[in-house]
C-alpha cells in the first residue's frame, strides 16, 4: 500500500456523532437528563440533533432495532466502528454523584486513562456507551 498525500482540507473542528437508538422518546428524554436539548428534527433522515449548554452536538438516529447487546462491544469478535463519543466535563465526580442520584448505572468507575484524564463510562437505554472525562493538568512547568 502506498502513502499519498495528505489531505489540503484537514479537519479543524467536530461537528458531531451519530447515535443510533431503538426508541425516539426514551433516548431523547435519557439525553435530555444529560443535559441536551434537541434543537433539531430531520424527519427524512429519521434523525435529530440535540445540543448542550455549551454548544456540544449528538445526533440520535431513530432506526435501531432493539437488541440486548452492544454489537461493538459485547461480542466476542469486535467488530470495526466507532464504539462511543467521549464528553468533557468541570468536575467528574459531581457528576459520578448526580448519576448515583438517578439511578443511571455507572459501567466503569472513576479511573484515569493517559496522564491527562481521568474517566468515567455509561451506557444509554440502547446499550450505546458514553464516556465522560474530567481533563487534569500534565503542567509541570509552573509547579
Amino acid at each position: 500500500m502506498s502513502v499519498g498525500s495528505q489531505s489540503p482540507q484537514p479537519a479543524r473542528s467536530f461537528d458531531h456523532v451519530g447515535i443510533r437508538v431503538s426508541d425516539r422518546a426514551r433516548s431523547v428524554e435519557f439525553y435530555e437528563r444529560l443535559g441536551f436539548k434537541e434543537t433539531l428534527v430531520f424527519d427524512k433522515y429519521e434523525a435529530n440533533e440535540m445540543v448542550s449548554g455549551d454548544g456540544v452536538r449528538i445526533n440520535l438516529i431513530f432506526n435501531g432495532a432493539r437488541h440486548p447487546h452492544n454489537c461493538l462491544l459485547d461480542e466476542p469478535v469486535k467488530l470495526p466502528g466507532v464504539t462511543h463519543p467521549a464528553f468533557i466535563v468541570d468536575d467528574i465526580y459531581e457528576l459520578k454523584e448526580w448519576l448515583d442520584s438517578e439511578g443511571i448505572v455507572i459501567t466503569e468507575g472513576i479511573h484515569p486513562i493517559g496522564p491527562r484524564r481521568i474517566t468515567l463510562f455509561i451506557r444509554d437505554p440502547d446499550g450505546n456507551v458514553l464516556e465522560f472525562n474530567q481533563l487534569v493538568s500534565t503542567d509541570t512547568e509552573n509547579q
